[in-house]
C-alpha cells in the first residue's frame, strides 16, 4: 500500500474504529437541534467508548483538513495523502473490511477478506491481489493489537486526563444519529500547539462518529473526519469481494517480511523515545543509516532524482542549537525537526520543546 493509501486508511479508521482519535484530532457540531439524550458524566463517556466493540456498518466519511502542511508540489509520492474528498467505509464487526477513498474523478478501493486483500486504482485500472500467509497474518495480528487504536487511546488518554480538563459538551446530531460532545482541553502548563479536541460519540454504539482538531490562534478547525451517513446493520459477504473491472492490469503476490526491513524497523523501534507526558509529548529517534542512504536515492512522480536537502530547504528552515543542527518542519497542529546526523523529534508543541527533547540524554 502506498503512503496516500496509508495515511488516509489510518485516518478513515482511526475514525471509524476507535477512539484513537481522541488525542489526535476533533470537530465542531453541526447545525440544527441537538438531540435530548440522559446525562452522563465525561469520565463515563470515555470509558464506554474505549470499551465499546464497533459493530457491522457500512457509511460515508468527509475528510478535510487546514494543517498548513508544507507545499512540496508532488515532489514525493504521498505527500498529499490528506487531500481526499470522501471516503465509503464498511466492515463485518469480526475483521472484514473495504474502503473506497475518493479524490476527484479517481477512486482507491481496499478490502480485506481473511488471508486475502485486494488493492484497486481506477486511475490507471490497476488492481493487486495480496495474499497474506496465516505465519504472517498471525504476526500482523499481534502487531495491530499493540497498536490498537483503542488500546493506544486507553494509555495516551491515561495521561492526557492528568493534564487535561475533560467535559461533556451537549450533545449533537451526526449522521442522523444521537451524539454526545466530548471535549478535551490541555490545562495551561501544558505547551502544545493544539487548544482543544472534539469527539462526537454516538449515544447507543459509543463509536466516535466525528473527532476535530482545534488549534491554537485559528477558528477554524485544522482537520476533522466525521460521518455524513452511517448505518449500523449485518453487512452482506458480497461488500467483502472484489471482482477487478474489465480490462484492468492484475498483478498477484504473497506477502512476506525482507529480512532487512524488518531489521532497519526493529533498529528505529529501538531508537524510540517519548520524552516528556501529556499535551507536550515529544517522539525522539534515529533514522538508519540505510533507511537515510535509501532517501538520497529516492526519485519523483515523475521518475527524477530527488535531492533530500534540496527538497528540505524548500519547506523546512534550518535550526541550530546545543542538540546540533538540521530542519525545522512547523504545521497548525504539530512541528518536527530532522537533524543533520539523521535523528528527529516531533510533536504536537512548539519548536523549543522539540530542541529540550533533542538536547535530552
Amino acid at each position: 500500500m502506498d503512503p496516500k493509501r496509508k495515511a488516509i486508511t489510518a485516518a478513515v479508521v482511526g475514525t471509524a474504529l476507535g477512539v484513537g482519535g481522541l488525542v489526535v484530532v476533533a470537530m465542531p457540531a453541526t447545525a440544527g437541534d441537538a438531540p435530548v439524550l440522559p446525562q452522563v458524566s465525561a469520565e463515563e463517556l470515555v470509558q464506554s467508548a474505549l470499551n465499546a466493540k464497533p459493530p457491522a456498518f457500512d457509511g460515508k466519511v468527509k475528510v478535510s483538513n487546514d494543517l498548513g502542511l508544507p507545499q512540496v508540489g508532488g515532489a514525493l509520492p504521498g505527500v498529499s495523502a490528506l487531500d481526499v474528498d470522501s471516503a465509503q467505509v464498511s466492515t463485518d464487526g469480526a475483521g472484514k473490511s473495504k474502503i473506497s477513498l475518493t479524490e476527484g474523478s479517481s477512486q482507491q478501493t481496499i478490502v480485506r477478506n481473511g488471508q486475502t486483500v485486494w488493492e484497486y486504482n481506477s486511475k490507471d485500472n490497476s488492481a493487486t491481489k495480496i495474499t497474506v500467509p496465516a505465519e504472517l497474518a498471525k504476526e500482523h495480528q499481534d502487531k495491530a493489537e499493540a497498536v490498537d487504536p483503542a488500546t493506544v487511546a486507553s494509555e495516551l488518554l491515561g495521561k492526557v486526563r492528568e493534564s487535561s480538563t475533560i467535559a461533556v459538551d451537549g450533545t449533537a446530531s451526526v449522521a442522523n444519529r444521537a451524539a454526545y460532545e466530548l471535549v478535551l482541553t490541555p490545562k495551561p502548563t501544558e505547551r502544545t500547539l493544539l487548544r482543544e479536541i472534539r469527539v462526537a460519540i454516538d449515544e447507543q454504539t459509543r463509536m466516535p462518529l466525528r473527532v476535530t482538531v482545534l488549534a491554537n490562534g485559528t477558528s477554524a478547525p485544522a482537520f476533522e473526519a466525521s460521518f455524513s451517513e452511517i448505518n449500523f446493520a449485518a453487512q452482506p459477504a458480497s461488500n467483502f469481494e472484489f471482482t477487478p473491472p474489465k480490462g484492468a492490469k492484475v498483478t498477484e503476490k504473497t506477502a512476506e517480511v525482507d529480512p532487512k526491513n524488518r531489521e532497519l524497523a526493529e533498529q528505529a523501534k529501538s531508537e524510540i523515545k517519548v520524552v516528556g507526558d501529556g499535551w507536550d509529548t515529544a517522539i525522539t529517534g534515529k533514522i538508519p543509516a540505510d533507511a537515510l542512504a535509501k532517501a538520497g536515492e529516492a526519485k519523483d512522480e515523475q521518475g527524477r532524482q530527488v535531492d533530500p536537502k534540496a527538497l528540505l530547504s524548500r519547506f523546512a528552515k534550518p535550526v541550530s542549537g546545543a542538540w546540533g543542527s538540521g530542519w525545522l518542519v512547523t504545521t497548525k497542529v504539530g512541528s518536527g525537526v530532522l537533524t543533520d546526523d539523521g535523528r528527529y523529534a516531533a510533536g504536537a508543541v512548539p519548536e523549543q520543546v522539540l530542541f529540550e527533547a533533542l538536547a535530552a540524554k
